[in-house]
Parts: C-alpha cells; sequence; structure tokens
C-alpha cells in the first residue's frame, strides 16, 4: 500500500536542481524549515509517485514541478500558519482531545454570509465549539449546483456568500477563538462550468485528458458493466453524453465530471487548489468521495487500491507545504471499507457512518445488538487517528451495516432495511419518525431518509419522548470517542422544511428538507427550560461541559460492556494507566436505554467494579451494588473503578 520505490540519489539531485534553478525560492537554502522537510518525505513521495505513475516517461519531471509547485506554496504561506504547523508539530493529537466539538452548517442558510458567520463566533464559544465545518461555498452552477458539491472554482467563493479575503479573515478570527475551520475538497469531480471542464467541452485534447471522455459508447460501456448507479433518478448509468457526441464520465450529477487521475497533471493541478486552500487558513479538508477516486476497466471503481495512494501522496505533498492540515475521509461505503482509509498518513480522522446509522436502526427497533456489536468490532481504529461522531449530517441516512455482521444476529440485511426505510417515512404501523425518503429506487429497493434529529425523533408529534430520543441519541455520539459533530439548528431541535421543493433547484433533492434557515426564534428559547429548546440545548451543553472535564473521553479507545438488557447499550471508556498492560485506574461505563420501558440492570452485571459509582452528568453517587435503574431514553456516564 505504501508505493515505496528504493529512491536513487539522482532522482532527489534532479528536484534539487530545479529548485536551485528558482532563486525566487529563498527556502532552498539546505538549513530551511522547507528543505528539511523534503528530506524528510521526498523518498515517500516520490515511491507513491512512482507507484502511480511509473508508466509514463515524463513521471519524474511531473514529481519535481510538484516538489517546486510545493516550494512556492510554503514560500507564500502567512507567518501565523506557519506557526500554527511548528505548535501542532509538538502537538500532533491536538485533534484527540476531549475537549474538541464540531459545529456543521451551510453558510447562506445558518447565516446568510461569511461575515454572518463572524457575528456568530461569540455563540459558538457559548456552545463550546472547536471545530467548524463550513459546507461547500465555492462557486458553484446556479441553480443545481448539489449544494455546492459541483465546484466551478476551488479559488473563488460563491459571490452571495463573500470573497476569499473574508474567507481568510474568518479563519484568522476562528483561529483566534480556538476553532478550527473545515472546509471540503472535492476531488474526485469538478462542476461542468469549471474552466478545465470548459475548454474539455471545446475539444482541447490537455484539458480532455483531466477528465475520462470517450468519442462514443465503447469505453461507457465496457466500464458500466462493473460500475453501479449512484444517482439513478439524475441520470442512468455513469456516463452522460456532450453536444458533439463525445461520452464523460459523472458518477454523481449530470454536471459533475470525474477527474482523471491517471494523468499526473490532474494530481499537481489538484494538489495546487488544495496548498491554496491551506494557505487561506484551513486546518481540515473534508476528502469528499474518496471511494470513487480511482477508475480502472473491469472493477467497481470504488475502493481501489490507488486511491490509497492518491490520498498518501497528497499527505506527503502537505507535510511539505502546510504540515498542519488533516484531512476527514468521506466513505460511506462497506464498513470494512470505510477503516481503510482511516490512517495517519491517509486520512486522518474520518466520518463514522456506521454509528450513525446503528443508532437510528436501535432507536427504530428498541434493540441494541446491532449497535454494541459494532461498538465492540469496529470502532477503535489505529493511533493518531479520530472518528467524527454526528447523529446526522447534512446528507441522507443510508443503512450501511454490514449484512454478515446483521446475518450473525439473525437478522436479513435487505429485509431489515426495507423495514427501517419504511419506519423513517412514517409508513410503518407506531413509527415516530417524519423523514422523507431520497434517492427511492424501487427496482432495486434501494433508499435513503432525509429529515432533521427533531423530526426522525417525532418532535412534531410527542415532544416529551422526542427530547428523550434526541439526547439518548447525542449521547453516544459524545461518549464514544473521536469529535462529537452538531449540524447546527439541531441543537435548539430545528424540524423539517416541508416547503423546501419551492426553492429555485431544490424540487428534485429530498434533502433540502433537513436544511432548513437560520431557526432565530427556536434558538431565542434556548435559555428557557419550560421549552423542547432550552431542553435539548441544555442537555447537549451538559455533556459537552462533563465531556470536556473527564480525561477518559479522550482520544477513541473503547472496551464493550454487555447489559445483558437487549434494549440497553453499555461500553466502557477507559483510563490511563500506571503501566503498560496494567488496568486503568478508573472507567467511565456508559449506559444508554434504548428502550420505551424501565430497564432494571442487577447488582451482578456490575460485578466487575466496585460497589460506589460517581454519575457524571448528575454528579450524583450511585451503588452498583443495588443494581441500576434506567427510565425509557436514559442514559448515564458512570466513573467506575475495576472490584
Amino acid at each position: 500500500m505504501q508505493g515505496q520505490v528504493n529512491v536513487d540519489e539522482p532522482a532527489y539531485q534532479h528536484v534539487l536542481d530545479a529548485l536551485n534553478r528558482e532563486p525566487a525560492l529563498a527556502e532552498g537554502d539546505p538549513g530551511s524549515a522547507f528543505r528539511q522537510r523534503l528530506d524528510r518525505h521526498f523518498p515517500e513521495l516520490c515511491g507513491l509517485f512512482h507507484g502511480l505513475y511509473r508508466t509514463r516517461e515524463d513521471w519524474l519531471d511531473q514529481l519535481t514541478a510538484l516538489v517546486v509547485q510545493c516550494a512556492r506554496s510554503w514560500q507564500e504561506r502567512p507567518a501565523a500558519l506557519k506557526a500554527v504547523d511548528a505548535a501542532r508539530e509538538g502537538n500532533s493529537s491536538w485533534f484527540l482531545s476531549n475537549t474538541m466539538l464540531g459545529g456543521v452548517c451551510y453558510v447562506d442558510r445558518y447565516a446568510d454570509s461569511l461575515d454572518g458567520v463572524r457575528a456568530r463566533i461569540p455563540y459558538f464559544k457559548e456552545l463550546g465549539l472547536t471545530y467548524l465545518h463550513l459546507m461547500p461555498l465555492f462557486l458553484a452552477p446556479e441553480p443545481h449546483s448539489d449544494g455546492g458539491y459541483a465546484v466551478s472554482s476551488y479559488r473563488q467563493v460563491n459571490p452571495k456568500l463573500g470573497t476569499m479575503e473574508q474567507l481568510r479573515e474568518l479563519a484568522a478570527d476562528l483561529r483566534n477563538n480556538g476553532i478550527s475551520l473545515v472546509v471540503d475538497f472535492i476531488f474526485n469531480h469538478t462542476s461542468n462550468e469549471h474552466e478545465w471542464a470548459r475548454r474539455a467541452a471545446a475539444g482541447d485534447p490537455e484539458y480532455s485528458d483531466y477528465f475520462w471522455i470517450y468519442p462514443d459508447r465503447t469505453m461507457p460501456d465496457a466500464f458500466e458493466r462493473t460500475v453501479r448507479e449512484i444517482f439513478p433518478d439524475d441520470h442512468p448509468g455513469s456516463f452522460v453524453p456532450l453536444p458533439d457526441g463525445r461520452w464523460v464520465w459523472a458518477t454523481f450529477h449530470t454536471y459533475q465530471w470525474d477527474l482523471n487521475y491517471a494523468n499526473p497533471a490532474v494530481f499537481r493541478a489538484m494538489a495546487g487548489e488544495m496548498l491554496f486552500l491551506a494557505n487561506q487558513g484551513v486546518d481540515i479538508l473534508r476528502m469528499d468521495a474518496v471511494a470513487f477516486i480511482w477508475k480502472q476497466l473491469g472493477t467497481p471503481c470504488e475502493n481501489l487500491p490507488e486511491a490509497h495512494l492518491l490520498l498518501r501522496a497528497f499527505n506527503a505533498v502537505c507535510r511539505l507545504a502546510a504540515p498542519s492540515l488533516l484531512f476527514k475521509s468521506e466513505a460511506i461505503v462497506h464498513p470494512d471499507e470505510v477503516a481503510l482509509y482511516i490512517d495517519p498518513a491517509e486520512c486522518q480522522l474520518s466520518y463514522n457512518p456506521l454509528q450513525m446509522a446503528l443508532i437510528w436502526e436501535s432507536l427504530a427497533t428498541r434493540d441494541v445488538a446491532l449497535l454494541s456489536q459494532a461498538l465492540e468490532r469496529r470502532h477503535n481504529i489505529p493511533a493518531g487517528t479520530s472518528w467524527v461522531n454526528y447523529v446526522r449530517s447534512h446528507d441522507d441516512i443510508g443503512w450501511t451495516f454490514a449484512d454478515e455482521d446483521a446475518a450473525e444476529l439473525g437478522i436479513n440485511g435487505f429485509d431489515h432495511r426495507r423495514f427501517l426505510n419504511a419506519f423513517y417515512v412514517n409508513r410503518f404501523p407506531g413509527s415516530f419518525a417524519r423523514g422523507v425518503p431520497f434517492q427511492d429506487n424501487p427496482r432495486t429497493g434501494d433508499c435513503r431518509i432525509s429529515g432533521t434529529t427533531a423530526s426522525l425523533c417525532g418532535l412534531e408529534d410527542d415532544p416529551e419522548h422526542a427530547i428523550g430520543r434526541i439526547l439518548l441519541a447525542h449521547s453516544v455520539a459524545f461518549s464514544t470517542g473521536g469529535i462529537p459533530l452538531l449540524y447546527l439548528g439541531d441543537e435548539v431541535g430545528q424540524l423539517n422544511d416541508y416547503q423546501y421543493f419551492l426553492e429555485e433547484g431544490h424540487d428534485a433533492d429530498s434533502r433540502w428538507v433537513h436544511r432548513p434557515h437560520y431557526p432565530a426564534e427556536q434558538y431565542a428559547r434556548r435559555r428557557n427550560p419550560g421549552t423542547p429548546e432550552g431542553r435539548i440545548f441544555s442537555g447537549l451543553r451538559r455533556m459537552t461541559e462533563v465531556r470536556a472535564s473527564t480525561p477518559e473521553l479522550a482520544g477513541t479507545r473503547l472496551i464493550g460492556f454487555h447489559t445483558n438488557s437487549p434494549g440497553v447499550l453499555g461500553f466502557q471508556r477507559p483510563g490511563s494507566t500506571v503501566s503498560a498492560g496494567a488496568r486503568p485506574a478508573s472507567t467511565v461505563l456508559v449506559l444508554a436505554n434504548f428502550s420505551d420501558g424501565v430497564r432494571q440492570l442487577p447488582a451482578v452485571t456490575f460485578s466487575g467494579f466496585g460497589a460506589a459509582a460517581v454519575e457524571l452528568l448528575t454528579e450524583t453517587a450511585v451503588r452498583l451494588d443495588d443494581g441500576v435503574t434506567l427510565a425509557p431514553h436514559r442514559y448515564l456516564w458512570l466513573r467506575v473503578t475495576p472490584s
């Protein structure tokens, strides 16, 4: 996977000679920070680049041009960001802190503009945010932009939101307030209005090679024998026709054209865009659609080994020119494949789609078997990496559990997904949910779910039980380990926008039902404990405060705990140990009742712990030798000690 080769001295000397021919690169001095990092990271970058492009005669010239590009970017990097690089080099685990809390929003819907986001920084500090993900904010086609994921320029902010200068100012203000900026790096595709795509459409051979364009259906037909449809409502297959009769690869929407990373010029071009964003003050890039970035005939063109080489090569570029930049993986694929992208050399952070989906599955079934199994089997990840845990995001909910995992518990995966889809769009008797179907495909039975957390939990119809479900779901995301992420608005119980289809360009995409505009009236009620908004907000703030003061909740390490009660989830977050192999001095034991009834856990369940425990959220003493009683939707964070 490393893609390493033995790098001989002439190859490195070829690069150094090119740098020395650039007198403007003051950092070319052998004692410079850039040169030191080049000495350290060049073998890795060279090996990866060779692994990807060794069949091309010009691979070394392309690599040399890439390194020169990195040197120029480093020279242009602002001093304040170089200071961040130095600080985080000495604290590389900063994002594993138990003080981390993320928020995500669309700029226009949450705050109208970038300046509007800046004005909300005091609120972000009140909430406790240390990480702010702004959904795609760059130039994109109007009105059909796939929520901004059809990028027309990586260097121009959508003028409705502001300017690149305002983004830099926002990044600096966030940084000064202890909040890291996260933006999307949409690197699988561009929009058909991007300059590269326009030139390709005009027949320019250089830019036609930036995309997968063919003169007729011969190669598209060959690829589509093994490639699945992603958005069948938009177009069949993976290719769409151009006016001149050619065909271009478009995995997602017709106006999103896949980039051809078999061409090293594309890698260099996208590396330049990535480093440009890093130099604006971006701390973390959400690497969009990582599973799709490499194509090979005769394969599904998903999760191929070269996708991992590309991520590692992009990381090596960052280690040269933006050392503190981190990557977050967005891979909504089989859980085994999700795990492969989580690596300090690939994506240091990753969304946790399996946990998200199984929280909702447990709420629907009132049974935690699948969620408990996933936490024990799939939660622990390599040192130096972190999950981003969420109850819901800007996207739909897909049921990403593995069929083989379900089968071990006697569950038929296909049938179970059909049940969950029916339940969350209120087509199942007794459902509390008010979701909306997304990409409902009667031919395959596939469907995903749209809806805000509050509406999916039934806040419209049954506030009392819905508030319990909302807080219960978040209690898992806040305590399992990683960075908890809130879709802003969920912390005050924002409901679905059932009029979403009236906005131009939104009528064919039901995900806009859970992307409402800023709910000012609901935020105004967040401090009123007698309102749903106040109860949800105070419950989440309490989790944030307790988590930040509980060392056991830092990092991601988790140990399973069987409650022997089908509706009650249990897991342990162990504290530090005195020596390797020793038992932790203390552990946080989390219990969460997903059932609709009171559940009594007998004392024998806790026989491995001392009798005395402390419930951290309420700061009350608990006697485990009396057993534990959990009301419906109740959750406990117990500090326990070994017996």
